[in-house]
């Protein structure tokens, strides 16, 4: 079962013009907490988000779309960064995410969000799931 912790942004991250100077404190608990999944053989990725200045969206209206170049209004509707892990239950997953470190620091108001992934064997059989098998294998070279 694959989850992934969702770090939600905030208006302090959103108003970031240059890149921070990490706080080493966090920094080293963010490091102790991925090096303890990466032992554990359940950590698939991990990675930060730069501001949503730096992004865009794109909107679909039929066959229309149009791109919209960042920022975005909402911090709290924005992503900062994930985890994305591979556990053997939902309970496994939970265990990991209450360990997640404050992202913002030991004594600020923060939000995770845990989402478990769809794997391939939640959808019916078809040709159309077998072309995605068929993407997900390692090449046989």
């Amino acid at each position: 079962m694959r989850f992934m912790i969702i770090v939600k942004s905030t208006p302090e991250f959103e108003a970031e013009t240059t890149p921070q100077v990490p706080d080493e404190k966090l920094m080293a608990a963010m490091a102790d907490y991925h090096e303890a999944l990466s032992k554990a053989g359940v950590l698939l990725d991990g990675s930060g988000l730069q501001p949503s200045r730096k992004g865009w969206r794109i909107h679909y209206d039929g066959q229309k779309r149009t791109v919209v170049d960042g920022p975005f209004a909402e911090a709290k509707e924005l992503i900062a960064g994930f985890t994305t892990i591979q556990v053997r239950s939902r309970e496994e997953a939970m265990e990991w995410s209450r360990r997640y470190p404050n992202p913002v620091g030991e004594n600020a108001r923060a939000v995770i969000e845990v989402r478990q992934l769809y794997e391939l064997d939640d959808f019916e059989p078809g040709p159309q799931v077998d072309r995605f098998r068929e993407m997900n294998t390692p090449s046989q070279k």
